[in-house]
């Protein structure tokens, strides 16, 4: 009878297989002890080799295995373990005559003995420890000998995947596949294909020299965004390795003929040794070709969307620049046509900002990826498309061209929709796992506080106001941007976010609800300051603050002045009023000039003609006027972004009228009860008196009025406001927005700004004076005004009070502000002379020096 000789038990006794069935089943196993000899017995766990035990047996692998074996049965013996047949005979290699180098080796077997040498040697063999047991430290095991290349001996195979050495025993698990298991007990049945499997693996290694490479426990380490891990020690059962044939890595046969499948977490331990690749073509050939446990497989329905040179009728492929990090795991990239593409990046799964035990990682995470990111340019491979699931939209998955640190997502065993790069994601993941970094650290990080919004009142931002000023310029990010002008803004080093409006402009708005419409240029605007500033490493300058607790100041990225790019791009305009205390108030208007000449966005319809035709009548009406005296009450002071005042004009019809309309507004508002859910709009109507709605919060039930008789202006709340009836619209507002000709109070910051208010209304309010307006812009009059009961002003015709707050050392010549100065010397002359003695006596703002505001 002939069989194959596939191991060697002991010197004297044989492993043999006959021929595979006719469906490929494994063929069935016979022990053959040869007859008339006895070898020395192998140890085991309960006792040693006995000497030359294992250079017989070694003598007969080399010899036998893997080659024919002739033989005859001339006693059998009792069926082994598992059943398996026991003969006591004879047997030949090939079955052949004795050859030339037969003869050759009986003479060297011959010298040998004569000379004492090996087996005939009287000293006995070399001393050598077989170690049968696992190694009782596994894991210093590993650290010893991980990566390197052993010798060994196949002494067993368990499964298709799993091995046993010898000398020190080890059990191997082949990295990257795993196959069905084998029964290991009598009366249990193996899984489908395990015993196929096992034999496909077993007539290839048993007792072959091969090379091996251990790698890890198999610990399965769950990343943190897992349930199903265990993070218990592996037990030193068993060792993860690679095992090589000579004629490669035994692993990618075994899933090459569908007898495995391909282990997915083995990823990132094969990755360092580049196998990883060559195993998962070899998985997904057998799947193509229906082949083992693939020949029932259903085709793998798509998770998601097939996609080849475009994905969603966009560019597959793309380069472009990131302008916001939305998590860990989540990013937008502007494309070089100007679109926005929102992207998940390709097997990575960031913590979760709404999980308490994620959220600080969360943070660090999308902190991390703002750092390396933001405003760079980068190359994307869409590598699929995930469809909407449950709470989660349709996202394109793609592999952005710059590092990132993530958790690795482990996809499903069929499914084919990763990054290209899945291998070095597990391989960096493991790294950063066995070193214990950041979400691996095993550390409970309280959750991150929630900064302080230093903008949500004004008597908050009050309070930081005068600490933010003497600091200068302020390290901050760009957390978002509401309008073009307007930012969220967060300080790291403190925690706290503030909103910044950037001064000396005026950036078109954006709708803030369905009813409402965009200004023109509004969204433009509010896109391309998101694009370039947003989640940027900014500086901030803060200037003061508004009624609504924002920071008006300037925002500096890499020293470019935000404002002034936004006006260069025509998306801005220069708020006049606010820009001329600015020092970059020049580059502001030369800027804004440039922008009109360009006709960019704002200025597309730009008429430079008629502008200087409209600039040509206004300078024109910077020429004085002839005297126009009136008599005025100054009845509200305002000193909330800037300083300005209302005046009445006296003797005229509507005063005389205004004091029974009073009164029949009194009668009107107790007998008319307010609507339910009436919200006031911005329209003329009534509280005792006539107003106009500046602002209204439904939500709050209250709007900011301005009372159009008097000119103050004041907070109520919906049921003190009523609509104005007919009659009452026959009389206009009696309230005149009045400022000071030729001067100006001195600034709000300077410590005598308080002195020059107060005296103000010390000289002029409530009381009658006579005013000569010397200039009209717009609805608002300048001013000078006079106090009849003054006995200078009868004796001197440029006598004013605007000229007595000069002199105080109040207030100073504005030089920017009224463009008409020019046209009146005389009185330009007596200002001059009034700053001179102010000078001269050290008051106001001269107390310890001569230098003007101004200068």
């Amino acid at each position: 009878m002939s069989m194959k000789a596939v191991g060697v038990i002991s010197g004297d006794s044989l492993v043999l297989r006959g021929r595979p069935g006719p469906q490929g089943q494994p063929p069935k196993e016979r022990i053959l002890h040869l007859a008339d000899i006895s070898s020395p017995r192998l140890g085991n766990v309960s006792r040693e080799d006995e000497p030359w035990a294992y250079e017989a047996r070694d003598f007969l692998r080399a010899l036998v295995v893997g080659k024919e074996i002739t033989f005859t049965s001339s006693h059998q013996l009792p069926p082994g373990e598992g059943d398996i047949p026991r003969d006591l005979g004879n047997g030949e290699v090939n079955g052949r005559e004795p050859t030339e180098d037969d003869l050759r080796r009986k003479g060297l077997e011959s010298e040998a003995k004569s000379t004492g040498r090996g087996l005939w040697n009287p000293h006995g063999p070399k001393a050598r420890q077989v170690i049968h047991n696992m190694p009782l430290d596994s894991q210093g095991f590993i650290n010893e000998w991980k990566g390197k290349q052993m010798d060994a001996i196949v002494e067993s195979v368990r499964d298709g995947t799993t091995l046993r050495g010898e000398h020190q025993f080890v059990n191997i698990t082949l990295a990257g596949a795993r196959s069905p298991r084998t029964a290991v007990k009598q009366g249990e049945s193996s899984e489908p294909l395990g015993d196929e499997a096992k034999y496909f693996t077993e007539s290839r290694l048993l007792q072959r020299a091969v090379k091996v490479q251990l790698l890890s426990l198999p610990t399965v380490t769950a990343t943190p965004f897992q349930t199903n891990g265990s993070n218990t020690p592996a037990p030193a059962s068993i060792f993860i390795g690679i095992v090589l044939h000579p004629v490669g890595n035994i692993a990618e046969f075994v899933l090459g003929a569908g007898l495995a499948h391909f282990v997915e977490w083995h990823s990132g331990m094969l990755a360092p040794y580049g196998g990883s690749e060559k195993l998962r073509s070899a998985d997904r050939a057998a799947k193509e070709k229906r082949l083992g446990l693939h020949a029932n497989a259903s085709t793998p329905s798509a998770i998601s969307k097939s996609i080849s040179g475009t994905a969603n009728g966009t560019a597959r492929a793309f380069e472009g620049t990131v302008i916001r990090v939305w998590s860990g795991d989540q990013v937008s990239i502007a494309t070089k046509d100007g679109k926005e593409r929102r992207l998940q990046l390709s097997s990575t799964r960031g913590p979760k900002l709404s999980d308490p035990k994620q959220a600080f990682y969360a943070q660090e995470a999308r902190e991390f990826l703002r750092k390396k990111l933001i405003g760079k340019h980068v190359r994307v491979h869409v590598d699929f498309i995930r469809p909407r699931e449950g709470e989660y939209e349709e996202r394109e998955s793609a592999t952005v061209r710059v590092g990132n640190q993530n958790g690795v997502v482990r996809h499903k065993r069929d499914d084919e929709d990763r990054s290209p790069d899945y291998d070095k994601l597990m391989a960096a993941e493991q790294t950063a796992a066995a070193e214990g970094r950041g979400i691996h650290s095993g550390k409970e990080q309280p959750a991150p506080r929630p900064p302080l919004n230093l903008s949500e009142a004004s008597n908050r931002a009050a309070q930081f106001l005068n600490g933010f000023k003497r600091l200068g310029r302020i390290p901050a990010v760009v957390d978002y941007v509401a309008t073009g002008s307007r930012f969220k803004i967060f300080l790291p080093k403190d925690n706290q976010v503030l909103t910044l409006v950037l001064g000396g402009i005026r950036a078109p708005r954006t709708a803030r609800s369905a009813s409402e419409k965009n200004e023109p240029y509004g969204t433009e605007a509010a896109e391309f300051a998101t694009r370039r500033y947003m989640q940027r490493d900014v500086e901030i300058e803060i200037e003061t603050t508004d009624k609504s607790g924002g920071f008006i100041g300037a925002l500096y990225l890499k020293n470019e002045n935000a404002a002034v790019t936004l006006v260069s791009e025509g998306l801005a305009t220069v708020h006049s009023f606010s820009a001329d205390t600015l020092p970059w108030a020049k580059q502001l208007y030369d800027t804004e000039d440039e922008a009109k000449k360009a006709r960019r966005n704002i200025w597309s319809d730009y008429d430079e003609a008629a502008a200087k035709q409209v600039e040509a009548e206004s300078e024109e009406d910077h020429g004085a006027r002839k005297p126009e005296y009136r008599d005025v009450i100054v009845s509200d002071v305002r000193t909330k972004n800037g300083f300005s005042f209302s005046v009445q004009i006296l003797n005229t019809e509507g005063i005389t009228s205004l004091a029974q309309l009073m009164r029949d507004f009194s009668t009107y508002h107790k007998a008319t009860a307010p609507s339910p859910g009436f919200v006031p709009r911005a329209a003329i109507l009534s509280r005792r008196s006539s107003l106009m709605i500046r602002r209204a919060s439904p939500v709050k039930r209250e709007a900011e009025v301005t009372f159009i008789d008097y000119g103050n202006q004041d907070t109520i709340g919906f049921t003190d406001i009523r609509p104005l009836d007919p009659k009452f619209r026959t009389l206009p507002g009696q309230a005149h927005d009045a400022r000071l000709s030729f001067v100006k109070l001195v600034d709000e910051n300077s410590e005598y700004r308080e002195d020059a208010v107060d005296r103000f209304r010390q000289l002029c309010e409530g009381r009658t004076l006579v005013a000569n307006i010397d200039h009209k812009e717009g609805s608002t009059l300048h001013l000078r005004l006079i106090d009849p009961a003054n006995p200078a002003s009868v004796e001197d015709s440029l006598a004013s009070i605007n000229v007595d707050l000069v002199r105080e050392g109040l207030a100073s010549v504005d030089r920017k502000g009224c463009k008409y100065l020019a046209s009146y010397p005389q009185v330009l002359k007596k200002l001059q002379e009034a700053i001179a003695g102010a000078k001269r006596d050290r008051f106001g703002m001269f107390e310890f020096g001569d230098v003007e505001e101004d200068e």
